[in-house]
């Protein structure tokens, strides 16, 4: 295009007159189109249909024809100016700028110019715009959003709702955005061409770079797998929360939100974070809170409304421990007792008409149900379509959580930073997963077993028909003195050997491979009633107490074999005093039924229920019929299944299996048969302790190790959480179903690699980064630790092997004081008041140290999904 040079002898006014005066309607907004425009949707909004510009070629309207001629004055000026410096020198070419970026031409002229008007310029090869590029490409990006949101009303869908602007934006990556530019916090996600995103947000004053889809189909599989998946999976996960209702078990509010229909039509939308204030927590709970807190002693209830009357309603200091932890200064308390029956091996609560007790009967549960739901698990998880979809879910989430941290890790850090006293050596940790019997490490066992010989070496500590042998006598048969002993000779550690050999593992619980030492060592029940297991057990509370911030759930054993083993280990409890506020007991009960069957120590498999679960009942009814049972499960957070999962079970679990009255068979029972008694039992347990006011207990079993996947079905559909779940990476539909309910696994990799999977190979960093609820445990310090703190150990061999950031060892610290039994009121002092709630509003940084970044991310990306499915049923 060739300048007009009539444009240069323009009047001399236009030359002269303000720039505003000449374009009057220049800097005048279009304010008629934008004016009114608000977004109603809180944190997600579409814009109005208004049209802005016409195309960029057809509209020539927008720069009025004085501003055209200024714009023709002002270049043709410029080309004068850059002939004339030429000639001078060549060095002062430059590119000079009219509004916007006209080339220089002239490393195109040739020859010299005068200044005249009438001097002969070469035009150039190429055409200088008619306006400014700014301007055009202004046009043309608003042209593209108005043709867009055009398009989806035409289809009937819902526009994106915001304000346009004349100016390009300063974008962020796609499907990415921040909010520390001062943007609006109710401003959704848009790519330049303005499409449509869709994701969830927690907090608008939790800040970081979030990732949302763009388009319909949002799960990426075609509509009728989606609606056929979602149905399906709706469906596994109504049958687990109808079981942890009856049991009483965790199962989380946003998921139950979703079945209800509560979500997502009723949403949080734009949630303020408030730490200060319980303003979060409903009136009802807030009532409940602290009518539970007026019920506590004088002196706590006291302190509690100090806090009350300072607005903090939480505890900064933690709960004092009882000076009488066993309450034995304190008289048992009355229940109106009833009569307790057994049925098809489950023990029953009758009235006195002999019907089962009416508060009670919903909570039984009939073994065909449980049938039905377990078959319904067993043909979805061979579901073809179904396994493809929950396989590209979780590797979605994979994904998004690694894109997550490669936009705000740094962030995280930084929120960790600015958190005073917390890091990750000050905040708790519960190992979860921890055997009693091997809770010490083999140093510490040694010493212990040095002392002892040295210090009573002439104590009986065992029988052998009328003969009593004292310690020194043990060891002299052994061939052994305190001086030969050493860790070596010890051989309680697993190495290369055990590797898938459980059975070899086993005998590493016998001290020098004599079963008479573990017997002595680490028994509760023996001819010195279990005298030296508790010393050594109470050297090791201790050092769990001198470390503050580390606590433990130990498992003690019941067998099952007489109906007097609870009332013996609450006995052993109590009189040894084995009791540390930083400890809650759980019991495992191994699943040894062929053992004591070919003994002929039990008749059939219900002698074995009865044993196990009957005096619970009684202790329950009657506290005085079992005094120190009522006062020791006081302190017992949950029951655990145990044993070697890897065995070959003969006999499958179905309706033609025997009731428990006639499984007589010296095969073990499978462990589907196991856990369905154990659950069947519990529920009915903690409907009747509900019923007394009593603390419950938790079904946590050993589950996923090793053995058939349907281990996993089971422990989906009776368990609380689990310990260790290596097989759920085999299992696409039950990983993501654990996933959506958060159900908790306490793992072991230290253990894993000893005996079923080498380290690199466990699934522990891809179930966090999924999202899965995760932490760490230890299992047996005796057989796989080396030093003092085992759990630091194994934080600090996974943060090494799997490169976790601080920000991945304080998640998994948190799971796992949230997976474990603590009362409430301890939990509420080391996670923070609102420590029930879902999302970040349930986290205190200050106590957890975990960033309120990574919750919000997590608690988001679990709305997100249960959105796709939900969602599914209106398409």
């Amino acid at each position: 295009m060739k300048l007009d040079n009539n444009a240069a002898s323009s009047s001399t006014d236009d030359k002269t007159r303000p720039e505003t005066q000449r374009n009057p309607e220049q800097n005048q907004p279009e304010e008629s189109e934008m004016s009114g425009r608000k977004n109603h949707n809180g944190c997600f909004g579409t814009p109005p249909s208004v049209n802005f510009f016409t195309s960029v070629d057809e509209d020539s309207t927008d720069i009025s024809e004085t501003e055209k001629q200024e714009v023709e004055r002002l270049a043709e000026q410029a080309k004068r100016q850059q002939i004339s410096s030429r000639l001078p020198n060549s060095k002062n070419w430059t590119l000079k700028q009219v509004d916007s970026e006209i080339f220089d031409p002239s490393p195109f002229k040739t020859g010299l110019e005068d200044k005249s008007a009438h001097s002969h310029v070469v035009s150039s090869p190429y055409e200088s715009p008619q306006y400014p590029i700014e301007i055009q490409e202004t046009k043309k990006a608003i042209q593209r959003q108005i043709d867009n949101r055009a398009r989806l009303e035409s289809n009937g869908l819902p526009s994106p709702d915001r304000h346009l602007s004349h100016s390009p934006q300063p974008t962020a990556e796609v499907g990415a955005w921040g909010d520390s530019n001062g943007l609006p916090p109710e401003r959704d996600v848009v790519s330049p061409q303005l499409v449509e995103m869709h994701t969830f947000r927690d907090a608008i004053d939790v800040n970081y770079q979030r990732m949302a889809l763009t388009g319909e189909e949002l799960s990426g599989v075609p509509l009728e797998d989606l609606k056929v998946a979602s149905k399906l999976i709706k469906e596994a996960l109504q049958i687990r929360q109808d079981n942890m209702d009856r049991i009483g078990n965790f199962f989380p509010t946003t998921t139950r939100n979703f079945l209800t229909g509560e979500y997502p039509k009723n949403l949080p939308k734009c949630r303020r974070k408030n730490t200060e204030m319980l303003a979060s927590l409903e009136n009802e709970r807030r009532r409940q809170y602290i009518q539970q807190e007026e019920a506590e002693q004088e002196r706590i209830r006291r302190l509690m409304e100090e806090r009350r009357s300072s607005a903090a309603h939480t505890s900064f200091h933690p709960p004092e421990p009882p000076v009488d932890h066993w309450g034995l200064n304190q008289a048992l308390p009355k229940y109106e007792t009833f009569k307790l029956g057994r049925r098809h091996g489950v023990v029953e609560v009758l009235n006195a008409q002999g019907d089962l007790h009416p508060e009670l009967a919903n909570f039984y549960i009939s073994r065909q149900q449980f049938l039905k739901d377990y078959e319904r698990l067993i043909t979805m998880i061979a579901d073809g379509p179904l396994k493809s979809f929950c396989y590209r879910r979780l590797s979605f989430l994979q994904t998004k959580f690694q894109l997550h941290v490669l936009l705000n890790e740094l962030r995280e850090l930084h929120e960790q930073k600015s958190v005073p006293h917390r890091d990750f050596y000050n905040i708790r940790k519960v190992d979860t997963h921890i055997h009693a019997a091997s809770s010490m490490n083999q140093k510490h066992l040694l010493r212990f077993i040095k002392k002892k010989l040295k210090t009573e070496a002439d104590v009986v500590v065992m029988e052998q028909g009328n003969r009593k042998i004292t310690m020194k006598e043990l060891f002299e048969e052994l061939g052994l003195d305190a001086y030969d002993l050493s860790v070596d000779m010890l051989d309680v550690h697993a190495d290369r050997n055990t590797f898938h050999r459980f059975d070899k593992f086993n005998t590493k619980y016998n001290p020098v491979g004599q079963s008479s030492l573990r017997e002595v060592f680490i028994k509760t029940d023996n001819y010195v009633e279990g005298k030296y297991f508790a010393e050594v057990l109470k050297e090791v509370l201790s050092d769990l107490e001198d470390s503050k911030y580390q606590q433990a759930e130990p498992r003690l054993s019941i067998y099952g074999r007489k109906n007097d083993e609870w009332d013996r280990l609450a006995k052993w409890a109590i009189t040894n005093d084995v009791w540390s506020p930083n400890v809650r007991w759980m019991v495992q009960i191994p699943r040894l039924f062929d053992v004591y069957k070919q003994k002929n120590m039990i008749a059939n498999f219900d002698e074995f229920l009865d044993n196990l679960f009957t005096p619970l009942f009684e202790a329950t009814n009657d506290p005085d019929s079992h005094p120190e049972l009522f006062r020791f499960l006081l302190n017992v957070s949950g029951i655990d299944s145990v044993d070697d999962e890897s065995k070959h079970e003969y006999v499958h679990f179905d309706k033609t299996t025997p009731e428990p009255a006639d499984y007589n068979d010296p095969e073990n029972p499978p462990y589907s048969y196991y856990l369905y008694y154990m659950y069947a039992n519990l529920t009915a347990l903690n409907a009747f302790r509900r019923m007394r006011g009593l603390n419950t207990f938790a079904l946590r079993p050993h589950c996923g190790e090793a053995g058939h996947v349907n281990h996993l079905i089971i422990g989906y559909l009776t368990s609380e959480s689990i310990s260790h779940g290596l097989l759920l990476r085999k299992v696409p539909v039950l990983q993501y179903l654990f996933y959506l309910t958060q159900m908790g696994m306490a793992m072991s990799p230290l253990s894993n690699n000893s005996l079923f999977i080498s380290y690199h190979r466990n699934p522990l960093p891809e179930y966090l980064m999924k999202g899965l609820n995760v932490s760490i445990s230890t299992d047996d310090p005796l057989q796989f630790h080396f030093t003092k703190e085992a759990l630091m150990e194994e934080f600090s061999i996974a943060a090494q092997v799997w490169k976790l950031s601080s920000c991945d060892m304080c998640e998994l610290a948190r799971n796992s004081v949230l997976q474990s039994g603590f009362e409430d009121k301890v939990k509420i002092h080391w996670l923070g008041p609102n420590y029930k709630e879902e999302g970040v509003l349930g986290n205190d940084v200050a106590r957890t140290n975990v960033p309120d970044i990574r919750v919000s991310f997590r608690h988001e990306a679990l709305v997100d999904e249960l959105y796709n499915l939900f969602r599914s049923h209106h398409l």
